[in-house]
């Protein structure tokens, strides 16, 4: 396994640019997620790294070499897509072996790594199936399995969840975050599913436009955003943004009839008349607090452990709120909620965190 270094990464399609100036280090053995919105660049950088699309600026550095102009076969990369990319003649063994065989490898020496690769996916009675005779998830397998039978530095992943249903991705997701621990390769991950990023990742890479916007651990980065694109975008369900203005008493919350809550603690409070947005978590109302909102319910989701209230007072803003008590909630309810100010988050009209 090796890491990886970015430097000054660039991606240009004549005058369009798609990636502008991406620095990014990824120790070996780390397990790094690309998430972002769709159009934010996280494929491209991915293609990039493997080799599939031309550098237009900057260098990648894979185990301290430079791999600008190095062919994407002999980089130590292996891909796995969102297409499962199987051919359907070949038998499971013959897929997950077909590249070493095209390799040269002796016959030996690939029914090993073959059969090594399927104890590790659990793939050991499907080795004479065909692709047409596989669920989603067991193709899926397969070509994790394709990819790990040639040891790889890094192995990239390009959504390759997409295709499945909903319990077949947190399958999946368990799977691939055990043969990560297994095998402790490197592994870059791309989604834009942030459930994925939050429950694979050591470090998550959020992208925009081209640009990251932050990086760090699952946990730093939905505790401590850097903006309000971040904190919006980490997050099911998403962070409630109240729209508010600095009084000398604190923030006067105009859709919420003007109610003044205290400032939250942060280093240099902006000047008396300054509007900013308050970030508040959904289950930052379950914690309870000082400052209290009475509202109008107007849909409620259970979830069967946890429930959720979507309510509004007025014509102001719509809050979803996590609830302890919400199997006892209806439509048309009006209830106080509470929560601690000191736990909000203050972004200015940039978007950009007030700390």
């Amino acid at each position: 396994m090796s890491g990886l270094e970015l430097r000054d990464i660039r991606k240009s399609y004549g005058s369009h640019q798609v990636i502008r100036g991406v620095d990014l280090d990824i120790k070996a053995g780390a397990f790094v997620v690309f998430v972002g919105p769709s159009g934010c660049g996280k494929s491209t950088l991915l293609r990039m790294i493997a080799g599939l699309e031309e550098i237009s600026g900057g260098d990648l550095l894979i185990g301290g070499t430079r791999m600008n102009d190095v062919d994407a076969s002999k980089r130590g990369i292996a891909m796995v897509f969102q297409s499962y990319a199987l051919y359907p003649h070949l038998t499971v063994r013959e897929n997950m072996g077909f590249a070493l065989k095209y390799a040269g490898t002796p016959k030996a020496e690939i029914d090993k790594q073959v059969n090594d690769a399927a104890q590790v996916l659990g793939l050991g009675a499907l080795m004479d199936r065909r692709p047409k005779d596989l669920s989603g998830g067991q193709r899926q397998r397969v070509a994790i399995g394709r990819a790990i039978v040639r040891h790889p530095q890094v192995f990239l992943f390009d959504e390759p969840l997409s295709n499945l249903d909903a319990e077949l991705r947190v399958n999946m997701r368990i799977e691939i975050a055990r043969l990560h621990k297994e095998l402790g390769s490197t592994i870059i991950y791309v989604t834009h599913d942030q459930v994925e990023a939050m429950t694979l990742a050591d470090q998550i890479v959020v992208l925009r436009d081209g640009v990251i916007e932050q990086t760090g651990s699952p946990l730093t980065l939905y505790d401590d955003p850097d903006n309000q694109f971040v904190a919006g975008f980490l997050g099911s369900p998403k962070m409630n943004f109240v729209a508010a203005t600095v009084t000398a008493e604190g923030l006067q919350l105009a859709e919420f009839g003007g109610q003044v809550i205290p400032m939250p603690p942060i280093s240099s409070a902006p000047a008396v008349g300054t509007n900013v947005t308050v970030g508040l978590r959904p289950e930052l109302f379950k914690r309870g607090g000082p400052a209290a909102f009475e509202v109008t319910v107007e849909i409620v989701e259970h979830l069967g452990g946890e429930t959720y209230a979507h309510a509004r007072q007025g014509a102001g803003a719509v809050l979803t709120i996590a609830t302890d008590d919400g199997r006892s909630l209806r439509t048309g309810d009006t209830v106080t909620v509470h929560f601690d100010p000191a736990r909000a988050l203050i972004f200015d009209t940039n978007g950009d965190r007030l700390r």
